[in-house]
């Protein structure tokens, strides 16, 4: 997968940091030191994402190892509920967290939240969703790929196999990201996109709703799905219909890996979620000992790339460790 200049940049300097001298010698920023690799604090990683979701488990991952990585701890949790993720907010501040990272899936909900962590100096990088909005809530910066600028690429890709009308499966309502994702698609299709509305908490209904969907109207020869987990609930309403429509989808599995492998999948959009745990981190630890900032006020961005069959060989062996 490609990598931003942003983040080649960070791994080298990063491994430069992991050669320097032992940590007794680095514990005071000396003029001309290395950063420590230590120095302590708690960061907050806020999601909207379910626990037991794959793609979130991912991003937990790489916050986990970078809290490991710089010696901090790091604590995670979700809720796909705005105003409970406010609350978890609102926690993170009065346990006065060293930074806080929060994915804004409904901006407007959390806005309130994220400014009473702001008010108390309390550094916010946000991640995955709400990219426009990051810097206007005071974030320090934005972790994530642009959701029309991939849906586009996926756009270009299902019009290039033929897809003529597409479904695009939504499956969390007001998420702001997902309705991008499905724009930029229609914008470079050049045909129909129609939404459908699924529940990710209950599978077994995704399967049936698309596969009603199929059946009714033959003219969809194309299925997006926006999850991983969708995207397998998918690949069975296709077999279960008879249809012969493409299926392509936004983000990784090992299920998601292994259904590109076996030609029931054409491609992933990859956002790389791993470094949606990890950077966040990384950030907020180099804010708390250096002042550094990333990005010069435009988003990070981790993604998109695409998983296809030619490299998901190489992808499954890293998604069975947990990091794609």
């Amino acid at each position: 997968m490609r990598r931003t200049p942003v983040v080649l940049a960070l791994v080298s300097a990063l491994a430069l940091t992991a050669c320097s001298a032992p940590a007794e010698q680095n514990t005071q920023n000396e003029p001309g030191s290395a950063l420590p690799a230590g120095g302590g604090g708690t960061y907050a990683v806020i999601t909207h994402g379910a626990p037991g979701d794959s793609f979130w488990d991912v991003v937990k991952n790489g916050a986990e190892a970078a809290g490991q990585e710089y010696g901090v701890t790091v604590t995670y949790q979700g809720d796909g509920d705005p105003a409970k993720q406010s609350q978890l907010i609102d926690q993170a501040v009065s346990g006065k967290a060293d930074g806080i990272v929060v994915s804004m899936a409904n901006p407007d909900a959390l806005r309130e939240a994220v400014g009473k962590a702001v008010a108390a100096k309390i550094p916010v990088v946000t991640i995955n969703s709400g990219a426009d909005s990051s810097k206007e809530f005071g974030a320090v910066t934005h972790v994530g790929q642009s959701e029309d600028v991939a849906g586009r690429g996926a756009g270009e890709q299902l019009k290039g196999a033929g897809v003529t009308k597409l479904l695009c499966v939504i499956h969390e309502a007001g998420n702001i990201g997902l309705d991008q994702r499905c724009k930029g698609a229609e914008e470079t299709l050049g045909g129909t996109v129609e939404r459908l509305q699924v529940d990710v908490s209950n599978l077994a209904d995704v399967t049936s709703k698309v596969t009603a969907k199929l059946q009714s109207d033959q003219a969809v020869n194309g299925v997006l799905a926006l999850n991983p987990a969708v995207a397998v609930a998918a690949r069975d309403a296709i077999k279960d219909s008879g249809s012969q429509a493409k299926l392509a989808t936004f983000d990784l599995s090992a299920d998601v890996v292994a259904a590109i492998q076996a030609d029931e999948i054409m491609f992933a959009v990859d956002q790389q979620q791993y470094l949606q745990g990890y950077l966040p981190i990384t950030f907020l630890h180099l804010y708390k000992n250096n002042l550094n900032t990333v990005g010069g006020g435009l988003p990070v961005n981790t993604g998109p790339g695409f998983v296809t069959k030619e490299n998901a060989e190489q992808v499954a062996k890293l998604a069975e460790a947990g990091t794609r």
